[in-house]
């Protein structure tokens, strides 16, 4: 009978469930992450500065050395997925001109490289570009029934 009770009494509680998560991806580390220019799943802080320095070009076609707003949404749409896709032109043109230059973009772009490279070896990997981000769960339906969406 004791060792009966000394087994329930050890019988390990089930560990609470985990809430569901899903894998991210911010936009702004897609496009780091495209500028691994040598195809080994890591991008340095030289690749990021040579990719920058290209997609800059690429959307300054009138050679003037900066960006204006509506540029560099086209920037962003075409290096980040989405004209709104952050960082915002606001946090890149740090001198307030409206205009976004090269050495703006670089350094905003090396921000977001040393915030997405944790170990801070200064290579950003494909792992350290995913964020992992619980899932909202939905209070079960006080009246029985599905919830409406």
């Amino acid at each position: 009978m004791l060792l009966t009770l000394l087994l329930q009494a050890a019988t390990p509680v089930a560990a609470p469930a985990q809430p569901p998560a899903t894998l991210v991806v911010e936009p702004v580390a897609m496009a780091i992450a495209a500028f691994d220019s040598d195809g080994d799943g890591r991008t340095t802080r030289a690749e990021l500065a040579a990719g920058v320095a290209r997609s800059f070009a690429a959307i300054d076609t009138a050679h003037t050395g900066s960006l204006g707003y509506i540029e560099f949404a086209d920037w962003s749409t075409r290096w980040l997925g989405d004209p709104n896709a952050l960082p915002s032109p606001f946090e890149v043109d740090s001198d307030g001109d409206n205009r976004i230059t090269l050495a703006e973009l670089q350094a905003a772009m090396a921000r977001v490289f040393a915030r997405l490279d944790v170990d801070k070896d200064g290579v950003v990997t494909r792992k350290e570009c995913l964020t992992i981000r619980s899932m909202a769960t939905r209070a079960p339906d006080p009246r029985g029934g599905k919830r409406k969406r």
